[in-house]
């Protein structure tokens, strides 16, 4: 049976900073073969976004058909940690190292869990090693696997570290859909004491701009806070004083809800730079549609196992960036549920040695109640 922390060392001591593959795959694979999973693993794409390698592990047949996705890929550590981010140590009740928290410790919890529950329900486990990146061979290359073998689950779990104060805290049943929008105005470069000459195209982005952000996009509703735009880069490129630049960029960034669409806020945002800028040059990619899934079996599961195990009643919460879970949701209902976020992606990221048992101990009645 395997034992959560000696297995999320071991996680962590497997370098994989985003995409990843190889060794961390190895240490997964030797977790889930002695427990009866059938274990797939594949090396997906090329440069720039890959390769990446993703697992696909299945156990049992019939009844329930629980998926538990993840990652095991990370970011980038980052210098300044108090010891090495791939060497896992233990302080005070703390194993720290870069994915203790996002999302070494769910796997191993999980892992740890159906290691203690006899073999009954279909279980399968959706681990990428692209989540932190742009996801282009991640999961949903996964997705399209699953689909060629038949394999689809009534519902699934997402490991995610989203407990905030405490664990158990914190269910998350939907997420905000999130678009970037490059914008490129093009001016004619010149003298400052010959604007006759030239052609500033910063007055038309500043103008476009400022009418972006008098947009209010919705206010919210039950479920989903409000909508917002951000702009995130202007860019001219200039270094002279004495100069108008020959074109002016800005980047935004929309964090929308489900009153929303990712092509209609891309379309809507061009339409406002074009009023200002007829030439401009204006491109949108769609990270994730918002999405929600509605209280139901799987919340009431989670819950149910949390206040069992932790005595916490958690909050159903839509809050956050985006996670995998906007694809798996085309599969079927997804929650997440996972580790206190605090640390997540920051120097010393850790984890506490007794949350990582009590998750383990959530998951477990999690497979019990199935």
């Amino acid at each position: 049976m395997p034992d959560v922390v000696e297995l999320t060392k071991a996680l962590i001591a497997a370098e994989s900073v985003t995409p990843a593959r190889g060794a961390v795959f190895d240490v997964l694979e030797a977790a889930l073969l002695p427990l009866g999973f059938k274990v797939e693993r594949f090396i997906e794409g090329e440069a720039p976004d890959g390769p990446v390698e993703n697992l696909l592990a299945v156990r049992g047949s019939g009844g329930t058909h629980l998926a538990f996705a993840g990652h095991l890929d990370v970011v980038p550590p980052g210098p300044g940690w108090t010891s090495g981010a791939f060497t896992p140590e233990v302080r005070d009740g703390l194993l720290y190292g870069r994915g203790a928290v996002d999302m070494k410790g769910a796997i191993a919890a999980f892992v740890a869990a159906a290691g203690r529950v006899p073999e009954g329900n279909m279980l399968s486990l959706i681990i990428t090693g692209d989540e932190e990146g742009p996801a282009t061979y991640g999961t949903p290359r996964l997705i399209e696997r699953m689909a060629e073998r038949g394999i689809k689950p009534d519902m699934c779990l997402v490991g995610e570290p989203t407990s905030a104060h405490r664990l158990g805290d914190t269910i998350k049943i939907g997420r905000r859909g999130s678009v970037v929008v490059w914008i490129d105005v093009p001016g004619r470069q010149g003298h400052v004491a010959y604007p006759h000459l030239a052609d500033n195209p910063i007055p038309r982005l500043v103008a476009a701009l400022a009418e972006i952000e008098g947009v209010e996009l919705d206010t919210g509703n039950a479920w989903f806070q409000a909508s917002n735009i951000e702009v995130t880069d202007i860019h001219t490129g200039n270094p002279a004083t004495n100069v108008i630049p020959g074109n002016a960029s800005a980047r935004l960034s929309i964090r929308f809800n489900d009153e929303q669409n990712g092509a209609d806020l891309v379309s809507r945002i061009e339409a406002i730079v074009r009023r200002h800028a007829p030439s401009a040059q204006v491109r949108g990619t769609v990270y994730g549609e918002a999405f929600l899934t509605a209280p139901g079996r799987l919340s009431t599961l989670l819950a149910d196992a949390i206040l069992a195990k932790l005595g916490v009643t958690p909050e159903l919460s839509t809050t956050g960036g985006t996670s995998d879970a906007r694809y798996l949701v085309k599969l079927c209902p997804v929650a997440e549920f996972g580790l206190i976020n605090a640390t997540m992606h920051k120097l010393d990221e850790a984890v506490a040695l007794a949350d990582l048992a009590a998750l383990a101990d959530v998951y477990e009645e999690v497979l019990r109640r199935l």
